[in-house]
């Protein structure tokens, strides 16, 4: 009897190891001290829309009235970081006879793209960006729910970006990494996990089925004064309430910050969310749409909250209707 005691204890302890050893980040927000302090134990992948960013010397001015030194410009990377391209997450694919632009590449084009960027298997990963907009958190957002989506689970996202890391007195590199000096990874990727995608398919019988549409686009476009060129129409899904990027953090000095679980509830309540119900995010192409989703889902913990992949560009390909108020 004591040594099947012994071996169900041991076993647990097992269990537990384990369990907790699959997620060594604190959380899917860290800040740039911890990051500091963890800097070896973690691969940084510096996600950029103008890689010429990451090469820069930052540049700072000293305050007249303090003596210290401020931010003006940021420049550079983290030490040890790996810049991928933020093109390179989303391709053109055929999707029921048509050609969609910026969605997901297949498991194959994702998991290379990770290789050759030098992705190992076997640490956990922190996604960068320079983080003085809230579009830029997004763009660290969708690199989050694309390597979730096939598989990755020890993520997290720095708050406040390589701005905030400069601005918290931390220091960058200004020299591109050349040829030869970048290892191939080893990560690999795992199959779709399909609940965190929608398709039009799943938007169009949404709100039938109890599914909240948030439309995560500044408000000239959900009420349809503005549009992008990627999208064919003017205004929003009907149904859908909007969450523009701007709730999505908050300024701190030059950099932008998440804000409390607590904040976020009363502020998706305010816009008319439920942030415990099942929802799909979407937006002009699936970038902005991936900032709501990281809120509801890795912050709230919402875990029926989905991406729609393509979003309005895609829905309006297919000659779907928007809705307007004008």
């Amino acid at each position: 009897m004591k040594g099947a005691i012994a071996f169900f204890i041991g076993a647990f302890a097992m269990a537990c190891a384990v369990a907790g050893d699959a997620r060594r980040l604190p959380g899917p927000i860290i800040d740039p001290n911890w990051l500091q302090v963890h800097r070896t134990e973690v691969v940084v992948i510096d996600v950029r829309e103008s890689t010429a960013e990451f090469s820069m010397e930052p540049q700072f001015m000293v305050d007249q009235d303090t003596g210290r030194r401020r931010l003006v410009e940021a420049g550079g990377h983290i030490p040890g970081a790996l810049m991928m391209e933020f093109s390179k997450l989303r391709t053109q694919r055929l999707i029921d006879g048509r050609k969609i632009s910026w969605v997901v590449p297949t498991a194959a084009e994702f998991e290379e793209l990770m290789r050759e960027t030098g992705i190992p298997a076997d640490k956990p990963i922190v996604i960068v960006t320079q983080g003085s907009t809230p579009e830029e958190l997004d763009l660290a957002a969708r690199a989050y729910w694309t390597i979730k989506y096939y598989g990755g689970d020890d993520l997290a996202i720095l708050d406040g970006g390589t701005v905030g890391w400069l601005e918290d007195g931390h220091p960058v590199v200004s020299a591109a990494a050349g040829k030869g000096e970048i290892s191939r990874g080893d990560w690999r990727a795992g199959p779709p996990r399909e609940k965190l995608i929608a398709d039009s398919a799943k938007v169009a019988k949404a709100l039938d089925s109890g599914v909240q549409l948030v439309d995560v686009r500044p408000a000239a476009f959900y009420f349809g004064l503005q549009r992008k060129p990627a999208v064919t129409g003017v205004g929003h899904i009907g149904g859908a309430v909007n969450f523009p990027p701007e709730l999505h953090s908050r300024p701190v000095g030059m950099s932008q910050r998440f804000l409390s679980p607590a904040e976020y509830r009363e502020i998706l309540r305010g816009v008319g969310v439920r942030p415990e119900v099942p929802l799909i995010a979407y937006c002009n192409t699936g970038h902005m749409a991936a900032g709501a989703w990281f809120i509801a889902s890795e912050v709230l913990g919402n875990h029926s909250a989905a991406l729609y992949d393509g979003s309005l560009a895609r829905w309006t390909a297919e000659g779907r209707p928007l809705v307007t108020t004008r």
